[in-house]
């Protein structure tokens, strides 16, 4: 064990619940060495944007040893850094500046697969059916005269069959792409190195824990193994359609005795390291994964999910804040991340809009009109970060950045595109690398080009071009978060009684108000002093698309 890095940041235990945590992407940051590639020393160079921000933690998407055949969520190592990123030395120095600046320090857990080029997937090949080494994993073999149908119907997130057939003629699972092989945690093996994995970030300053998948580890299988019956059943919304934990590999009862065990390591450490999980489950089983003695905190997917519409917002707002109570937990609040069109773009579409149909006609149709998608984005935003508990931003939000839908097919990285026959265009739209400067070969992002082609429309985005611009969207971000350090106690809002139709009204901690305008006119403002405002006011009235802070 190494010594751990000095912890230079709040020593509150509880500095997650109302936290503002920024995701990084990091091939998508900043690229220190010019390959057009992300890197740790990248981001790092760049962590002073995020203490300008205001924000109290980043948390890192993957980046470990992967072939990227999915983003860097197929790890073929959980404890070291994949070299075209940068070495562990220059994770502890991105750990030690990120204290230093009182940033806190997220990392993603990927414990739901490895990649195909893991030792222990090679060593699971080598070593044939009914070996130690195969049971790390699921290996079964398949169905017909000569085993060759799948064990089961059970379907890819990613398209296609979840079992992959090997040259032995046994089958492996893969609930996502062919390249990451389901692990067995039925094996303490597995167990006992998820543990080893959890202390070894712990130890070089991980602060907490960002969950993949979490809700998918256990998985029922006595055998026989059984179908689904129907393709539709392998996705998670089947999660609403059948008794709850009776999924075969999605939201099993049995997983929450993985999450007390890694309970007690993290509450070994001092503080305690917090965790959050990603678990697409009805809101009523989300809570499980965020009770005290699990990981604490879970996302909140139906806020992001939900309409620009005051009526559905506000009983999404309700309910996730009345389940937060009930877990012991805080609220969580996302709008976008790496797995979703941006919500500058998608708060623009109309209901129902096919959001793939609209990615594979270039997001033409229908058209988005950007400015009026960055007026109710920036109207969100105000929203979100005046509501009780953690709010998670994912990087390029601040600027505003639209969806890149017009990417062109033959560029495009994402396994779902070549996974669903080129039906599905994936996710690559929001993982363009962001524009830092308005000029240069990537827009500041490095000394090269960039692993996905950046718009010139991004230009006019840049961390340059909004850094002291009055009204920029970076410069509300970050007076925003300025005033929420001050304004925000407590975890229970009150909504105001009187509210016009349209418009969602709420007060918090000894009076401060936040006000929401989602109809399509302008509507009297309140009594009280302007603390901010998402875009100004119409003679004094709060027009449509926009949400104040005020003060009584």
């Amino acid at each position: 064990m190494i010594d751990p890095i000095p912890d230079l940041s709040s020593k509150d235990p509880n500095w997650w619940r109302q936290a503002v945590v920024y995701q990084v992407y990091p091939r998508s940051f900043a690229d220190a060495d010019g390959d057009g590639l992300g890197d740790l020393k990248g981001i790092t160079r760049r962590l002073n944007h995020l203490a300008a921000l205001g924000v109290d933690a980043l948390w890192l998407s993957p980046f470990y040893p992967s072939e990227l055949a999915d983003g860097g969520y197929d790890v073929a190592d959980h404890r070291d850094v994949d070299p075209r990123l940068g070495t562990l030395d220059d994770f502890g120095a991105l750990a030690a500046e990120a204290h230093r600046l009182g940033l806190k320090v997220i990392v993603d857990l990927v414990p739901n697969h490895t990649s195909h080029q893991h030792v222990w997937f090679q060593e699971a090949l080598a070593a044939g059916p009914g070996s130690p080494a195969r049971d790390r994993y699921v290996f079964r073999d398949g169905r017909g005269p000569h085993g060759e149908l799948p064990p089961t119907d059970w379907q890819s997130v990613f398209g296609g069959s979840a079992w992959q057939r090997v040259p032995d003629g046994q089958w492996y699972l893969h609930l996502f792409a062919p390249e990451q092989p389901d692990l067995n945690w039925a094996n303490e093996e597995v167990r006992a190195d998820f543990r080893t994995t959890l202390r070894f970030w712990s130890d070089r300053g991980v602060d907490g824990f960002r969950v993949d998948v979490a809700h998918a580890l256990t998985k029922d299988l006595e055998e026989p193994l059984r179908d689904l019956g129907a393709p539709e059943l392998s996705g998670e919304e089947a999660l609403s359609e059948l008794p709850p934990g009776s999924h075969p590999f999605y939201d099993r009862d049995d997983v929450h005795e993985i999450y007390r065990d890694w309970r007690k390591i993290f509450d070994a450490y001092r503080p305690p390291r917090m965790a959050v999980a990603e678990a697409w489950v009805p809101g009523a089983r989300r809570v499980l994964y965020a009770r005290p003695d699990e990981l604490g905190q879970a996302f909140n997917f139906e806020y992001l999910k939900a309409g620009w519409d005051a009526e559905e917002l506000r009983q999404v707002i309700t309910g996730s804040l009345a389940s937060a109570r009930e877990a012991g937990a805080s609220a969580t609040w996302v709008l976008s991340n790496h797995d979703v069109v941006r919500h500058t773009s998608r708060l623009m579409l109309p209901p129902g809009t096919d959001e793939n149909a609209w990615l594979l006609s270039g997001g033409h149709a229908p058209a988005v009109d950007q400015e009026q998608g960055l007026r109710r984005a920036r109207a969100a935003t105000l929203l979100m970060l005046a509501l009780p508990g953690s709010s998670y931003v994912y990087q390029g939000e601040e600027l505003g950045l639209p969806e890149v839908a017009d990417l062109p097919f033959e560029v495009l990285q994402d396994p779902i595109w070549e996974q669903t026959g080129r039906v599905r265009k994936g996710r690559d739209g929001c993982r363009v690398p962001l524009p830092w400067t308005t000029t240069g070969p990537s827009y500041g992002f490095g000394a090269g080009g960039a692993w996905l082609p950046q718009p010139e429309r991004f230009a006019a985005y840049a961390v340059e071009a909004q850094d002291g611009a009055e009204g920029s969207t970076l410069e509300l971000y970050r007076r925003a978060l300025r005033l929420r350090r001050k304004l925000l106690e407590g975890e229970s809002l009150t909504w105001a009684a009187d509210s016009p139709a349209g418009v969602l009204d709420f007060a918090r901690h000894e009076g401060w108000r936040c006000v929401a305008n989602l109809s399509g006119t302008a509507v009297p403002l309140p009594a009280g002093e302007v603390l901010l405002a998402s875009r100004p006011l119409e003679d004094g009235r709060l027009g449509p698309d926009t949400t104040v802070w005020l003060a009584p």
